[in-house]
């Protein structure tokens, strides 16, 4: 097999595996304040998709005028659409008004997405493949890829074998001769969930017993529903305002692919919608409110943040991981974002949360050895930016019992085994 790796490497973000020419898995946009796309000159045959993040859908109507094949689960599928429509709403916000993509590419694109559920085995151009269910967010999966010759890969995408309240942990993923694995958390470990939600939701009432407004910025694919299940569990009416609302829509569709669909309906039941007329009034006094964007990238936050970021009696409470070049990422190294050119000095506290729905360090490694003990023999470790010091543990450590080879590419590489 070769493989051309476009993106997602020694970084997070525009994730992109190209196999042999033909097979590629994932194309997706890194957040930013220019976005960055994965590297192009390819005419890939069939497109399959991990999960519905930016990072590894974002940019796949951009690729419909090579007219591939295009598998995802269904919520994938849903979500693509979605994030592809929210793409084109930014696009013509921003001063260029150039977006990767148009309008036509992603009409394209949702009618050409073969919806396949995790656990069907289909066929692509001679290839045999399989989603496997990698937790992450509803919808997410690993993926399985085998040639006519018999050599096989597996591809984790974002995985985490712990359940959350929305999803379950990732199912048993098969034996394959090529691992490639994400690698985020590699050398971190992440605070038990018991202890970090105990942590949030104290921080929450204090906020309320204060006077002050919470403002709980989440990421609208997971991090919204899960962040209303917790308040909802512990009594806190919350406000609910952006794309979260729109999510939660398609996710009644496919309860399969949740934990406990029937307390994801009590939260969303027990929340309050927010239309944009209507968000002056919920300031007016203490209130919790779930938003987008999570990384502070635009979205309704920006409309409370510019109302009350001089408020020290209110929090900011972040709940995922902040990329670099975000208004997130600002937000936490120096206390200030911007908003429409105006730069604001942020009052409230800011606290950051880790709800990741990413595997940490020992779990990385946990996956890792079992694939190497049942035969795999080459790892490529990507999506992290601790690439290079994760394959130097699994040559340091695993190699010299299982022969596997380690490998950490940089955008741009190609290997052929």
């Amino acid at each position: 097999m070769e493989f051309s790796f476009k993106g997602g490497c020694r970084e997070v973000g525009r994730s992109g595996l190209l196999v042999n020419e033909e097979v590629l898995l994932d194309y997706g946009i890194k957040a930013g304040d220019i976005p960055e796309y994965p590297q192009n000159g390819m005419e890939p045959k069939s497109v399959l998709i991990s999960h519905g993040h930016l990072d590894h859908c974002g940019a796949v109507p951009n690729l419909m005028y090579m007219n591939p094949e295009v598998f995802m689960t269904p919520p994938t599928a849903e979500f693509t659409g979605l994030l592809g429509r929210d793409t084109l709403k930014l696009a013509e916000r921003t001063l260029s008004g150039v977006a990767p993509f148009d309008p036509d590419d992603l009409q394209k694109l949702s009618r050409s997405i073969q919806k396949t559920d995790t656990g069907t085995e289909f066929m692509t151009h001679g290839y045999k493949a399989r989603f496997y269910g990698a937790g992450h967010i509803p919808g997410a999966s690993g993926i399985y890829l085998e040639s006519e010759a018999g050599e096989s890969l597996f591809y984790t995408g974002d995985f985490s074998l712990q359940a959350t309240r929305l999803v379950p942990g990732a199912e048993k993923f098969p034996k394959a001769d090529t691992l490639i694995l994400e690698s985020t958390y590699f050398g971190e470990e992440h605070t038990p969930r018991k202890e970090t939600e105990e942590r949030f939701i104290e921080s929450v009432w204090e906020t309320l017993d204060m006077g002050g407004t919470a403002i709980i910025p989440a990421f609208a694919i997971g991090r919204t529903q899960e962040i209303l299940m917790l308040l909802d569990a512990h009594g806190i009416h919350a406000y609910v305002d952006g794309m979260g609302k729109d999510v939660y829509k398609i996710l009644k569709k496919y309860p399969e692919y949740l934990k406990n669909p029937r307390l994801l309906d009590q939260a969303f039941d027990n929340a309050t919608p927010v239309k944009p007329s209507k968000r002056a009034e919920i300031l007016k006094e203490p209130s919790v409110i779930v938003t987008t964007a999570g990384m502070l990238n635009g979205g309704p936050v920006l409309y409370y943040l510019s109302k009350l970021h001089k408020d020290p009696n209110s929090k900011i409470l972040l709940t995922g991981y902040q990329v670099e070049g975000t208004n997130g990422r600002m937000a936490v190294e120096n206390g200030i974002i911007e908003n429409n050119g105006t730069v604001l000095s942020l009052k409230p506290k800011l606290e950051q949360y880790d709800f990741s729905a990413h595997s940490g360090d020992s779990e990385l490694k946990q996956v890792v050895t079992k694939f190497c003990k049942k035969g795999t023999e080459r790892v490529f470790v990507m999506h992290g930016d601790k690439t290079e010091a994760f394959a130097r543990w699994i040559s340091e450590e695993i190699s010299e019992e299982t022969g596997v080879e380690a490998y950490a590419p940089a955008n741009g590489e190609s290997f052929s085994f």
